[in-house]
């Protein structure tokens, strides 16, 4: 890697929450950025004010929004904190943005507790990508979950050979894509659980649907990217569909990000089938816009590591006694299974994340003059 791009590295990818909070807010005012915080009762792992901080860049005239979410699962923000730093930073992207007339709506830090203490759910163990539901009717099934559950938050950590033969025992019984739709599609009868959606509105969608209403609903066209990482192959950033079940706006995405973008509902995405994903927000609060959404997926490690870590932040949830040096072996797991301190890994996030970008201005653009 040059020089130069280790420098780009070093200015977007943070050591920390504090840290990556002060950087966005320090490049959104050098860019006279609208801004809004919505912080958190709780505290940060450092003591630090917890908050959701949004910049909105406004050309005048703009027809079309472009919005980037960060930390939608906590500790990925570094991942999406890095790529809406280098948007600020681009003189040239944000240039194409203004002749466009697209506004730019960064949400940086949607779970900020959660891109704090080095964890993928909320204060409450939430996952915000399984939250996105209506509370007052039946909540989604998954029987497959409730009875892997006392085999996935084991009595202990880290895992007995028992516990893990249990496991591989069931993947042999039902099979490995059985195993990880039951894992991952999300639950909502294990509060100290995995991939738990809850049992009410957190307050950080609370939050999301506030800034929505606010500042997007007057928009006619809207595109979403929202930064995650985790699964696929190592550095590769899935496009992955995050709408309803609209094939017009499954066109709509693979129009603007190209035919690669796969769709959990059609089996073609490395994601399960979820419900309650945040983008699923969108269409309440701007009934009347044209919509394409997207998650960034870059892959890190397989999928059974990357479950391992899970199972280890809700084992140290729910035992805040454990001794500090395994709380911390815990912790630097989660990081490293969600964060790679690799250049190459980054500018991988980076450059994919900049195409991803032009993209979407070149589809509101597109959207703009056909209307």
């Amino acid at each position: 890697m040059t020089m130069a791009f280790s420098l780009l590295a070093e200015r977007c990818f943070s050591r920390d929450y504090a840290q990556a909070r002060q950087r966005f807010l320090d490049a959104a005012r050098a860019r006279a950025a609208h801004i809004e915080s919505f912080p958190l009762e709780v505290r940060g792992a450092a003591g630090e004010e917890l908050s959701t901080d949004i910049a909105l860049i406004r050309p005048s005239g703009a027809r079309g929004l472009l919005i980037l979410t960060s930390a939608t699962h906590g500790m990925e923000g570094f991942c999406g904190s890095g790529c809406q730093l280098q948007l600020l930073g681009d003189e040239a992207l944000l240039a194409r943005a203004a002749d466009a007339k697209v506004a730019l709506l960064l949400i940086h830090a949607l779970n900020p507790y959660g891109f704090s203490w080095l964890s993928r759910t909320n204060e409450d163990n939430i996952d915000l990508n399984r939250n996105a539901q209506p509370f007052d009717v039946a909540l989604p099934e998954n029987p497959g979950y409730a009875e892997l559950h006392p085999l996935l938050v084991p009595p202990s950590w880290p895992p007995s050979e028992q516990n893990r033969q249990a496991i591989a025992d069931y993947i042999a019984e039902h099979g490995l894509i059985r195993y990880r739709d039951a894992v991952s599609r999300g639950q909502y009868t294990h509060p100290d659980g995995i991939f738990y959606g809850g049992a009410a509105r957190s307050q950080s969608l609370r939050t999301l649907e506030h800034v929505l209403r606010t500042h997007a609903a007057e928009f006619p066209d809207i595109g979403w990217i929202d930064y995650h990482t985790g699964l696929g192959p190592c550095g590769h950033g899935e496009k992955i569909y995050t709408g309803g079940r609209d094939m017009t706006a499954v066109a709509r995405a693979q129009r603007w990000w190209g035919g690669d973008v796969t769709v959990p509902f059609a089996g073609t995405a490395s994601s399960a089938d979820i419900t309650g994903l945040i983008g699923g927000l969108l269409p309440a609060a701007c009934p009347e816009a044209r919509i394409a959404t997207m998650a960034l997926e870059y892959g890190t490690v397989p999928f059974e590591p990357m479950v391992d870590a899970l199972r280890g932040d809700v084992w140290l949830r729910a035992h805040p006694d454990a001794s500090p040096a395994l709380a911390q072996q815990i912790r630097q797991t989660s990081r490293d299974t969600f964060h790679s301190e690799h250049d190459l890994w980054k500018g991988l996030l980076l450059g994919q994340s900049r195409l991803a970008i032009h993209q979407a201005l070149c589809g509101l653009a597109a959207e703009a003059e056909q209307a």
